[in-house]
């Protein structure tokens, strides 16, 4: 591919429902018969356009050849999905935001119109929350008979933005009080990006259970011996691991699994959640699917993470409980690593660069030396965390 950083590399794309072009799993396949015994495929987060999401992948795998072993033949793949970019911005662009839900064009553009005019009127903040609402596809029937939907989407518009507004500005006092109805429309900003975070989050684990897991197990069946290495950044990090999931039965072609600032539950992989030891965590176990270590990068700089994802993925329905982020029901793995699974081991960028990552189990790094930011992970030192994980480095 012209302009990319390494060779040899493929791509590999889903549409939103995790279906791709029939021939995907054969051309990963056939880079076994030309020499190559492991694969690093990359999914990337919220990107805006399928050419940024190939620079990325081009930017990541850049350091690679540098750090691989004399001898070893890697390939590598790129995951494309149709996302958008989870930036520490407040609000996404219009244009990421249709060229993923076109569909929804016309309810983007008025949302759009309403937060660029930031009305001071009861009846504009409901006529946003409707709209919200329906881009989200939540109507009063999923709210009664299907799966629970976050609180933010159903509450009383104002009251919600007034909250986002006050956790945003780390002072819940004062959110109802200061400027006026308008000042919440800042609120109203996080809201929408937090909307298209339940719509991508869902998207992420539908193209990763549907979509790469099953591709991952074609591939294993025509190239036994491909190791497979899955790298995964903020949404995409819950692509590839639940791609763990739609695994066939049998399948072990992963060989490691390195989650860059994950933007999924930090529970995920847990037996049993602390706050509700009934319930499982999503992934329960299927750190054993994969032949080496599960790897968590993780950064106390992730503001996206550490502020902004507990906001949303709190499912109660009170929305007095938006207030605060300091509650560990609702962290991210890519904020404080794997938590609730017995022998996790915790290591420091410093110590995982100088020692290398344990050969299996789940493995936390804290990245917060390198990783300063959301989207900082184009660093030679994650790409030598991925390389240790791989059992490839020098």
């Amino acid at each position: 591919m012209t302009g990319m950083s390494v060779e040899p590399y493929r791509e590999i794309t889903f549409d939103k429902d995790g279906d791709g072009p029939p021939g995907q799993a054969s051309a990963l396949a056939a880079l076994a018969r030309q020499g190559v015994g492991d694969l690093v495929l990359f999914a990337h987060g919220w990107n805006n356009s399928p050419s940024g999401a190939t620079r990325l992948c081009s930017d990541f795998f850049a350091p690679f050849p540098g750090l691989l072993a004399p001898g070893t033949e890697m390939g590598y793949a790129g995951v494309i999905w149709p996302s958008m970019m989870f930036t520490d911005e407040p609000v996404p662009d219009f244009r990421a935001l249709v060229t993923v839900l076109p569909e929804k064009e016309p309810v983007i553009g008025r949302l759009t119109e309403l937060l660029d005019a930031a009305p001071a009127e009861e009846a504009a903040f409901a006529e946003f929350g409707a709209l919200v609402r329906e881009l989200t596809d939540v109507d009063a029937e999923s709210v009664a008979v299907r799966e629970p939907v976050p609180e933010f989407l159903v509450g009383d518009p104002v009251q919600v933005c007034a909250l986002f507004t006050g956790a945003l500005e780390d002072s819940h006092e004062e959110a109802f009080f200061g400027e006026g109805l308008k000042k919440y429309w800042k609120g109203a900003k996080e809201v929408l990006r937090q909307a298209t975070y339940y719509v991508m989050k869902k998207r992420a684990g539908q193209v990763g259970e549907h979509g790469l897991g099953p591709l991952l197990g074609e591939v294993a069946r025509s190239a036994p011996g491909l190791r497979v290495h899955l790298v995964g950044h903020s949404m995409g990090a819950r692509l590839v691991a639940y791609a763990l999931r739609g695994l066939p039965a049998g399948a072990r072609p992963v060989a490691s699994v390195t989650l860059l600032q994950g933007a999924f539950s930090h529970y995920a992989f847990a037996a049993r959640l602390p706050h509700d030891p009934g319930r499982p965590g999503s992934l329960r176990d299927l750190q054993n699917r994969v032949r080496g270590p599960v790897v968590a990068c993780y950064s106390r700089h992730d503001r996206a993470l550490g502020v902004v994802y507990p906001l949303a993925s709190r499912l109660a329905n009170d929305s007095e409980s938006l207030l605060g982020t300091d509650d560990p029901r609702w962290g991210a793995i890519g904020h404080d690593g794997v938590q609730a699974v017995p022998g996790t081991v915790g290591l420091s960028i410093a110590e995982a660069l100088r020692a290398g990552v344990p050969g299996a189990g789940c493995v936390s790094v804290d990245a917060a030396e390198v990783v300063l930011s959301h989207s900082d992970i184009c660093r030679p030192e994650l790409a030598e965390v991925v390389v240790s994980a791989s059992r490839t480095g020098r």
